[in-house]
């Protein structure tokens, strides 16, 4: 029993979750309003009900009264039926509409019944309960002058309400009883009931209009901060409010505003840093492109003479090579991100045979050995070739350096996508590092912050991927090993942009105009 009236508690609850702010306030002040109506019209219904009975019965049983002592006062101790009939009549001539019933003993020992109108009024109609009653004598006191008393009851005979009422006669006389019809009073109070119902519903309706304005007052500022708010996440950082008053609506605005001023100012802050950073590693490295050029031929002399050199030198040579090369990697990748934090990496798009550009990725780096290939010859893709290589190169360099060989790729396609899968058969990727493997400069072992590689080999694999409009994912075969799969859209040419598709018409233009005047040239 108890689970009821929770599950209902529930229930009005998740309903109202769903319902918007603007049709809950209307709700509430429309239950509100009902409420407050519907029990102020049941009081005055009530009220005035209890105040038109009481008039009416009493009016009614007062003159009931008078007439019953004035006009059975001069009757005899046993009257006749004529007599009490004459006394009916006389009775029922009454403003106030009733009919009487008269019961009294006779000369021969017998009883008499008059009524003004046998058909309606006779002594069934009478109630058990109120004829015991009336006959009832009661013992006379202090509190109590006279031993019988004037009673009264409510009926209803076919539908229509009636108003009883009876008494005996003090000092010896006959018994009388009234009905009176309370149809006209119940007329009354259905026309009331009605009045009450038509101001329920129109303080119903006022409601509701006055739940839709205080709803637009209420509501139009929040959802202008709404609004704004949505302006803000989407990087509008100088989204304001306009402020008026000070009710709590516009305290919140300018919190608002406050927040947002201070948003702007801090993301601003960052921006520059941001921006200072990349310019500084931008500068450093091509800073650095000079001396390491210079220091790279330096090494490959060095290296070609190893053979020659003092076995006491040889190898600070070889590690002078290796950490040159190194260096020079290190500075690639860094201009690389720059460009990509920059946003100034542009596509170079051409049609593409996937598996021959897999197939020259492995060759290029003598990974033959190392590396199997399943990859059906004539997939072709609209990607840039240089970007494909540098993620083939990283996702194979690193499953060969990390993992175990063989490197299988395999290379499938996937409706209008490109599918490029490299697994190992190393011992896989801890699951508490499989989140960060394309984090730059992560490295999975914090004993080990200094490796071969620099920690941006993966990262500017998965932005190469992005930039095509693709994805790389990282996971662990059930098999064994790890799996990396590159996904590419077949066709990259919907993420170009339009200066860059003008930018290939103009290559396109200038070397088809130079290959025309070369042909000009050679038929001279």
């Amino acid at each position: 029993m108890s689970e009821e009236p929770g599950r209902a508690r529930g229930w009005t609850a998740g309903l109202l979750r769903w319902l918007s702010l603007r049709l809950r306030l209307m709700l509430v002040f429309g239950l509100v309003a009902l409420a407050a109506a519907v029990s102020a019209s049941a009081i005055a219904y009530w009220l005035n009900r209890d105040a038109v009975l009481t008039r009416t019965q009493d009016a009614a049983l007062d003159e009931f009264r008078k007439a019953l002592k004035e006009d059975t006062d001069p009757l005899p101790a046993l009257p006749t039926c004529p007599e009490l009939q004459d006394a009916a009549d006389r009775m029922s001539d009454n403003s106030q509409k009733y009919e009487v019933l008269l019961i009294s003993g006779t000369r021969g020992g017998g009883t008499c019944v008059a009524a003004s109108d046998e058909a309606l009024f006779t002594q069934k109609v009478v109630p058990r309960s109120l004829r015991h009653a009336v006959d009832q004598r009661r013992a006379m006191d202090g509190s109590n002058e006279a031993p019988y008393h004037l009673y009264w009851q409510r009926i209803t005979l076919d539908g229509t309400p009636y108003l009883v009422g009876g008494a005996k006669v003090n000092g010896g006389g006959p018994t009388g009883y009234m009905l009176k019809s309370l149809d006209t009073e119940r007329q009354d109070l259905n026309s009331l009931a009605w009045s009450l119902g038509i101001a329920t519903a129109l303080a119903l309706i006022g409601s509701a209009l006055l739940a839709q304005a205080a709803a637009a007052t209420v509501l139009r500022p929040v959802q202008r901060l709404g609004e704004a708010a949505h302006r803000l996440g989407e990087g509008q950082l100088d989204t304001r409010l306009q402020v008026s008053g000070s009710d709590e609506l516009a305290n919140l605005s300018r919190t608002f505003n406050r927040t947002a001023e201070r948003l702007e100012k801090r993301v601003a802050e960052l921006s520059a840093r941001e921006a200072s950073s990349r310019r500084f590693v931008a500068d450093m490295s091509h800073e650095l492109r000079t001396p390491l050029t210079a220091i790279t031929a330096v090494t490959e002399v060095l290296e070609d003479e190893a053979d020659s050199l003092d076995p006491m030198i040889a190898p600070a040579v070889q590690l002078v090579v290796s950490e040159t090369r190194r260096l020079n990697d290190l500075v690639e990748n860094l201009m690389e991100v720059t460009r990509f934090d920059a946003g100034t990496a542009r596509l170079v798009l051409d049609d593409v045979d996937v598996a021959d550009q897999v197939t020259a990725c492995i060759d290029a780096r003598a990974w033959l050995d190392a590396v199997e290939l399943d990859a059906e010859r004539g997939i072709m893709a609209r990607l840039d070739p240089r970007r494909l290589d540098v993620i083939l190169a990283n996702l194979i360099g690193n499953a060969l350096k990390h993992g175990g060989s063989p490197v299988r790729v395999s290379v499938h396609t996937d409706g209008d996508d490109l599918l490029i899968r490299v697994r190992d058969h190393g011992p896989g990727i801890p699951e508490d590092v499989l989140p960060h493997v394309f984090d730059r400069f992560y490295k999975a072992s914090a004993s080990r912050p200094r490796s071969e590689g620099s920690g941006l080999g993966l990262s500017i694999a998965m932005e190469n991927a992005h930039i095509h409009g693709g994805d790389i994912s990282a996971a662990n075969s059930e098999e064994g090993g790890a799996v990396f799969t590159l996904r590419l859209p077949m066709d990259a040419s919907q993420l170009a942009s339009e200066e860059q598709l003008k930018d290939e018409e103009c290559k396109n233009d200038r070397r088809k105009g130079s290959e025309q005047r070369k042909n000009e040239g050679g038929a001279r």
